[in-house]
């Protein structure tokens, strides 16, 4: 318990608060320090086992996809999502996993490995390596969806052969046929490895940030509506599944820790030293972001 309230006091300081408390209040951190999936479900999280929107048609979800794994020479637990396709709906499994639904405002980050090639089989799926939030789309062109995302496209797809990292913020969008409304950047460069990434979500404005830099500034009209769900995803999009093979195909992507600030903008330097000083004293998990009144659906299943 000291080791938890030092963790939150530090966190206070780098806020330059005056009251310890009304720091300490409004977060979410997680570094996956968890035996198994089933202390990972404990922690809160619900793991994908419905079929449906996004992925390959009628192909799977299921806890098979998601695990806890040892860091290589750090020995630190990581989250491991992996997703494998033999190009049919019977051969896939995809990954999505899903924290309640009680975030708005504030400060999402997450230090995330991206693969650029697949662990098993051939390269060249159109693959989808994802860290976002959502709310439900209720139905074709809901105003009230929210979603803000960290897209990852090792072997590219949507029209433009390159790899890229986009970063989308959505107002609306109808599905079939697929008609949307958001404001995206696109990253035009191979990013396999670790990077962290970083949304300031404050006053009508998102400010997105790579590995400490920002990227691109969004808002008006997309900026979210409701509280959303944060979220981790791998999945692969039909419209480029390779031909021509039935080899299976595994695509690996890990994230090491996860953090949310309710209604603080705070800048990469900061969550830095936020995260180094729940380690340094041995905090894995904080949860003091309280749940909507009621509270919401916390679906995991889009």
């Amino acid at each position: 318990m000291r080791h938890f309230q030092c963790g939150l006091l530090a966190l206070a300081l780098l806020l330059d608060l005056h009251v310890a408390k009304a720091a300490t209040d409004g977060i979410f951190f997680d570094d996956f320090d968890y035996a198994d999936t089933a202390a990972l479900t404990r922690g809160g999280w619900i793991i994908r086992d419905k079929q449906g929107h996004p992925g390959i048609e009628n192909g799977h979800w299921g806890a098979q996809a998601i695990s806890l794994v040892d860091a290589p020479q750090t020995g630190k637990r990581l989250l491991r999502l992996s997703a494998r396709t033999d190009g049919t709906p019977e051969g896939t499994l995809q990954a999505q996993l899903c924290h309640q639904r009680k975030y708005f405002e504030g400060t999402y980050a997450a230090r995330i490995r991206f693969s650029d090639a697949p662990v098993q089989g051939p390269n060249g799926d159109l693959v989808v390596e994802a860290f976002y939030t959502s709310s439900p789309l209720q139905h074709d062109f809901d105003p009230q969806y929210s979603e803000l995302d960290w897209e990852y496209l090792p072997n590219g797809g949507w029209g433009n052969p390159n790899s890229r990292l986009y970063s989308v913020s959505w107002q609306t969008v109808q599905m079939e046929p697929w008609h949307a409304f958001n404001q995206t950047h696109e990253e035009q460069r191979a990013l396999g490895g670790w990077h962290i990434l970083l949304m300031q979500v404050k006053d009508g404005s998102i400010r997105y940030f790579l590995d400490g830099v920002q990227v691109d500034r969004h808002g008006g009209r997309n900026y979210p509506a409701l509280p959303m769900s944060i979220n981790f995803s791998l999945w692969f999009s039909p419209s480029g599944v390779l031909p021509d093979t039935t080899a299976e195909r595994q695509y690996e992507q890990d994230v090491d820790w996860v953090l949310h600030v309710k209604d603080r903008v705070l800048s990469p330097a900061q969550v830095d030293a936020a995260v180094s000083d729940y380690r340094r004293n041995g905090v894995h998990q904080v949860d003091t972001v309280a749940p909507m009144t009621p509270p919401l659906p916390s679906n995991c299943d889009f």
